[in-house]
């Protein structure tokens, strides 16, 4: 490694070396274990050879077809050879095992191979190699490293996709080369062709991929675990074109990894599911975490009978029986997403099914087909998309007029009813104004899953599936729509496009906070007036919650570029740190929400959100299925609206005011508090006013009781009844009877979440 990690600092290490090798699919077959709390099984990775180490190998050569048949004769007659080294001399600090052993030692070495830093994972194993050969090899040998944590690694092996039945047509029976192509160079370059397959032959390649995972092994490869990486070696093989392109490791999560929660939902059932852990799904499978790695996957998944698996797959999964009390679920994606992305819940879900058709039936007939004028312009006009070449639905022209995805509700099955109340009716309106809003939407379609109560934010996205908490059900339809809306919006920012650099979140929360606030307006159909009023409100509960985390937070952690001129950057070999990633008082700051939030906002209001909603809708256009920095937006932006550059509003001026800083933006306090003027805003000061001078009257005549029409108290809105409660707070003290009236008059326990 070019630096060695501390992994008890604040910083959260990708240590994958993905400029050498990026992985580009991956295919897991995994048993859910209840009992023993732990995902067990195996994971296929393919590879292509990174940008840093690209070179014409011996992979890349043409072989005959006869070539072909020859290498297949050799592998059926001689069996790999695996050199075998003696560990037992190893340090502790790094240990190498390469498995080699009958079928005791390895059941002996499985179980110490669990031990985290692998101290003693070898130990036992005869061999014919000395140490001191392997440490020769190690000066010159090919390292390729996985982010991994918390897991268990029991054993890694290279696949012989040459042994699949049909594979032939991978090669390049071009011309003969005079050479005897080796068996490594050939499954190499198979590998090579199957991921460079044409999007329009997705299916043909999902399905090879499926035929090469079930492939045997043929040859394990030495491994090393540490605290944040899987280290894997080949003997003999120097550069990364020549390394196995396809390996398969067996593995086993550990109970207390902290990529899932193992629990009960709120009816008492088991389940587990990811929860959007800071060290993202290291601990569920090995993997490259940087968010260049992107890639496509498939999963099978075998659980008992009693339970549903759901995860950000493409497709709606059908269980399939494989025994009696054992079922099977298969999932994939063909659009390529970074590692994280993955999710999977797996429970005693029931899916809630709408009882009454009537009213989605009409918002989905509305709205099948209807498209801004703004969005009309460039509606038809086939945009060259520029990402990887994957099956797009921006390129594809029934996805492009599909207003309202296909969507499902599950939940435990003592909340169906809350959800079918108001969930259920919310989803279509809000993919509609979230459709009318952005365009195309980039997923096929949503699952909706209402987590445990340990779920410890409001909502989470992922690819196709929403996490929301259980706390946005009660309290009528605003806290749920809301949410709803900012995760929905989380398919175009954060997911559809991604931040190239983790530290800038606030491309992916930002847009999310600002949209939220368009979407729910739409979906609530109101008038001009009622939106201003609503978002003015909105803005000032956020300037409040953004002042007060500004004053209680480290302002190295209020920074929302906080790597400057070098974010994005990244080692020769492709790994970097996220900083701050794993600091523990970050998971609760909402910094990157709010100031992004703020900064996004003003942007609106000085180009006019017209034009900048209309720039907006192109820059999704161009830049989805990609990873972006800041400036990527904001000169698209400045370029798309010339007029700007005349104002002295420049990517510099707005890293140095909202990017680059600590602190409250300079001109959001210039701004000045224009939502004092909101009329929503001023209805709830004169009812603050009422329940303070109520106060004092109470406390001067303590024995007399307050009758009941000496004040008239207004209802109000969730967000209005929010501030309300803020600002009496403040106060220094309130009587026992005002907190009771307060109970009484707006009925605060069947309030939402936010109240």
């Amino acid at each position: 490694m070019e630096t060695q990690l501390d992994p008890m600092k604040d910083d959260l290490p990708l240590m994958a070396n993905t400029s050498y090798m990026l992985v580009k699919h991956y295919v897991l077959d995994l048993d859910v274990d209840f009992k023993g709390k732990v995902i067990e099984g195996s994971i296929v990775l393919f590879f292509e050879t990174g940008s840093q180490y690209r070179k014409t190998s011996s992979a890349g050569k043409e072989c005959c077809q006869s070539q072909f048949d020859e290498t297949r004769e050799m592998r059926a007659s001689e069996p790999c050879h695996i050199p075998m080294i003696n560990v037992s001399t190893c340090s502790s600090k790094t240990e190498y095992n390469d498995f080699a052993v009958s079928g005791k030692e390895q059941e002996a070495t499985s179980d110490e191979n669990s031990n985290h830093s692998n101290n003693e994972q070898a130990s036992g194993i005869s061999s014919s190699k000395d140490l001191s050969d392997v440490e020769n090899h190690g000066n010159k040998d090919f390292l390729l490293i996985l982010d991994c944590c918390d897991l268990s690694v029991l054993k890694v092996e290279e696949v012989d996709v040459a042994a699949v039945s049909g594979i032939e047509k991978f090669t390049r029976p071009a011309k003969l080369t005079g050479v005897s192509q080796e068996l490594e160079n050939l499954r190499n370059q198979i590998v090579h062709e199957l991921v460079a397959l044409p999007a329009d032959r997705w299916k043909e390649q999902l399905s090879y991929f499926t035929h090469c995972s079930q492939a045997p092994g043929c040859g394990e490869l030495l491994f090393s675990t540490g605290t944040w990486s899987l280290e894997i070696r080949k003997l003999g093989i120097r550069t990364p074109a020549d390394f196995p392109h396809a390996i398969r490791i067996f593995y086993k999560t550990k109970p207390e990894g902290r990529s899932v929660t193992w629990t009960t939902d709120q009816s008492g059932r088991p389940c587990v599911y990811t929860m959007g852990s800071p060290i993202n799904n290291r601990a569920l499978f090995p993997c490259q975490e940087p968010p260049i790695a992107l890639s496509t996957w498939q999963a099978s998944v075998r659980t008992a009978a009693d339970f549903v698996v759901l995860m950000s797959g493409e497709n709606s999964a059908e269980p399939v029986q494989l025994q009696e009390g054992i079922l099977t679920w298969y999932y994939y994606v063909s659009m390529p997403m970074p590692a994280s992305t993955f999710t999977i819940a797996v429970g005693c879900w029931q899916e809630v099914k709408q009882q009454s058709f009537k009213q989605t039936a009409a918002i989905e007939t509305n709205t099948e087909f209807s498209l801004p004028s703004s969005q009309t312009d460039f509606r038809w006009h086939e945009e060259i998309c520029g990402h990887v070449e994957y099956p797009c639905r921006f390129q594809n022209s029934a996805a492009r007029l599909q207003a309202v995805i296909p969507y499902r509700v599950f939940a435990p099955w003592c909340l169906m009813e809350s959800c079918e109340e108001y969930l259920l009716q919310l989803i279509p309106r809000c993919l509609s104004a979230a459709y009318t809003t952005l365009g195309t939407h980039p997923f096929s379609r949503l699952d909706v899953l209402i987590v445990p109560s340990n779920f410890s934010s409001l909502g989470m996205a992922s690819p196709h599936i929403i996490f929301l908490s259980q706390s946005v059900l009660p309290g009528g339809s605003h806290l749920c729509g809301t949410r709803l809306c900012h995760e929905i919006a989380h398919a175009w920012f954060g997911l559809a496009i991604g931040a190239r650099d983790w530290t800038e979140e606030w491309i992916s929360e930002g847009f999310a906070t600002f949209l939220e606030d368009i979407f729910w307006a739409r979906a609530q159909q109101l008038s001009h007036d009622e939106i201003e009023g609503q978002q003015e409100l909105k803005a000032l509960l956020r300037w409040r919650r953004l002042r007060d985390e500004v004053q209680n937070s480290e302002e190295e952690l209020q920074v929302l570029r906080p790597k400057k001129e070098s974010t994005g950057e990244l080692s020769e070999s492709g790994a970097s740190v996220v900083k701050y990633g794993l600091k523990a008082e970050k998971i609760f700051m909402q910094v990157h929400y709010l100031k992004g939030y703020f900064l996004l906002r003003s942007l609106a209001r000085t180009i006019g959100e017209v034009s900048y909603l209309a720039s907006l809708r192109k820059f999704v256009v161009k830049f989805h299925g990609q990873l972006i920095l800041s400036q990527d937006f904001l000169s698209m932006l400045l370029e798309d609206v010339p007029k700007q550059k005349g104002s002295g509003l420049t990517v510099e001026s707005i890293f140095q005011n909202w990017l680059d800083t600590s602190g409250i933006p300079k001109p959001l306090l210039e701004e000045g508090e224009t939502w004092k003027e909101c009329q929503l805003v001023q209805q709830v000061s004169g009812e603050v006013t009422k329940w303070i001078q109520t106060n004092q009257r109470i406390r001067k005549s303590s024995k007399k009781k307050m009758r009941q029409d000496e004040v008239v108290f207004q209802q109000l809105l969730p967000d209005q009844l929010v501030l309300l409660l803020e600002s009496l707070l403040e106060e220094k003290t309130l009587c026992p009877r005002i907190l009771q009236c307060l109970e009484r008059t707006y009925q605060l326990r069947e309030q939402d979440a936010e109240v």
